[in-house]
């Protein structure tokens, strides 16, 4: 029997082209499920797999290896979505979302949301755990400022990510270093160097936003009536505040992020039947049903009522589905043929690190998840940075970036659909005020072409011995 080749650039611009007009027919014409394109997607692939001359029980073992990589950020999005059921029930968001009406000043909230998304990021290592609980509640008390919400969502969005790529506790950070070989805390350190003035760029930015649209002229009587309603349906103190405290403290300790976070849970039930007058039983079923209520104000029923495993499946999905058509489009060997058109031209660090972004881009844009682009660059571009002695942590790095950083740019990915939902602004809305990761993919770009925090081998690679 032959062996299978590789497909020519006319098979991968059709077979992409099929797949994002799928996407785009299903989504803007059909308003059908993005999953259910991603899934007929496969079969697309599988067709030109079998072309090529691959077999088609090797075809469906790399969608089983492509879904299996992902499994651990699978669980983890479960154990947040019980979380943030939970932790709405037992009135830990509701409590931060009040004293943030009562205390945090409308000119620096931009910044203050920046911070304090940053804070949670890091401290739990999860983009998607710090939306859905500090993010909603920033959204809550930006509404009631009467602030721009997509201009809300970016500074929660930046302050998310800004902890997904640098948290040693961050799954996309251990992908990101341990397919790129290089030590996790290496790989921190290496962060560091365009995290850091990325951040303070994208803090003045805030700052400036917020003194615009901060003004005196607050509807202090829609602030009151924000406020009224929570107080008249939870239980408001800094009690509420101790779920939240005993995470960041457990995952502090480097304990294991998928107990600690079904840990969270756990408490965020007990509170609500502690302290929100719930049954014991409907505490629990809000970790896999979802937070309900009815306030009488259409804002905060809106913000509170989500939450759950129930409220996870549509992310859940698209995860499943992007992990499965990226396995088979490194079966085919597609972002490998890609590269290898522009290889020659990569003789720089400059042009190198712009390649490496575009191809974890076109990871979240085509395999649909972050996990898909950041498992499959550092395997396309390993090869091209070895050549030119350019140290694995500027490959891990600039990973990172084009591929945690992107995420949540692309409506269709398991972050976008996810962050969009989450926050109740579409992916186009806050795209604009992604600051952050237009700061950073633009601070590796530069160090790229200028060699500033660049570092070179000078010993020979593995690969090349």
């Amino acid at each position: 029997m032959k062996e299978a080749r590789l497909p020519t650039i006319t098979e991968i611009i059709i077979i992409l082209g099929i797949f994002l007009a799928l996407v785009l027919s299903f989504t803007v014409y059909l308003e059908l499920p993005i999953q259910l394109a991603i899934f007929i997607s496969w079969f697309a692939v599988v067709i030109l797999g079998i072309r090529l001359g691959h077999k088609y029980q090797d075809l469906q073992k790399s969608i089983m290896d492509g879904i299996s990589n992902g499994l651990e950020a699978i669980l983890i999005l479960v154990a947040v979505g019980a979380l943030i059921g939970t932790w709405i029930a037992g009135g830990v968001v509701p409590t931060l979302i009040y004293y943030g009406l009562e205390f945090i000043h409308p000119s620096i909230f931009l910044l203050a949301t920046l911070i304090i998304c940053s804070i949670m990021s890091v401290a739990t290592g999860t983009s998607w755990g710090t939306a859905g609980t500090a993010g909603i509640a920033m959204m809550a008390i930006g509404e009631g400022l009467g602030m721009p919400l997509p201009l809300v969502a970016g500074a929660v969005l930046s302050g998310s990510y800004f902890g997904d790529k640098l948290s040693p506790l961050s799954d996309s950070t251990v992908l990101a270093s341990s397919l790129s070989k290089v030590d996790v805390l290496e790989h921190v350190r290496a962060m560091l160097f365009l995290s850091v003035p990325a951040f303070v760029i994208t803090a003045i930015l805030f700052t400036g936003a917020g003194f615009i649209y901060g003004g005196d002229d607050i509807d202090q009587a829609r602030v009151e009536s924000l406020k009224s309603a929570l107080m008249d349906n939870f239980d408001i103190g800094l009690l509420m505040l101790l779920p939240a405290l005993a995470v960041l403290v457990l995952l502090a300790m480097k304990k294991p992020s998928l107990p600690v976070i079904a840990t969270g849970a756990l408490l965020g039930a007990i509170w609500a039947f502690l302290f929100q007058g719930m049954h014991f039983a409907d505490a629990l079923a809000v970790a896999y049903n979802g937070f309900s209520i009815d306030t009488g104000v259409k804002f905060i029923d809106d913000i509170l009522n989500r939450g759950g495993v129930v409220g996870m499946l549509d992310t859940l999905m698209v995860i499943i589905f992007g992990l499965g058509f990226g396995g088979l489009l490194e079966k085919l060997g597609v972002l490998q043929v890609i590269v290898s058109t522009f290889e020659k031209k990569l003789v720089s660090a400059g042009n190198t690190t712009v390649a490496t972004l575009i191809v974890a881009f076109l990871g979240n844009v085509l395999g649909c998840a972050m996990y898909v682009a950041l498992i499959l660059t550092p395997k396309m571009m390993e090869k091209s940075y070895d050549r030119q002695r350019l140290d694995r942590r500027v490959l891990s790095r600039n990973t990172e970036v084009g591929g945690t950083l992107t995420s949540g740019m692309v409506p269709w990915s398991d972050n976008g659909i996810y962050m969009a939902g989450i926050l109740g602004v579409s992916t186009f809305a806050y795209l604009p005020f992604m600051w952050l990761s237009f700061v950073a993919i633009g601070l590796a770009i530069i160090y790229g072409y200028t060699g500033k925090f660049i570092w070179y081998n000078k010993e020979k690679t593995a690969s090349e011995s």
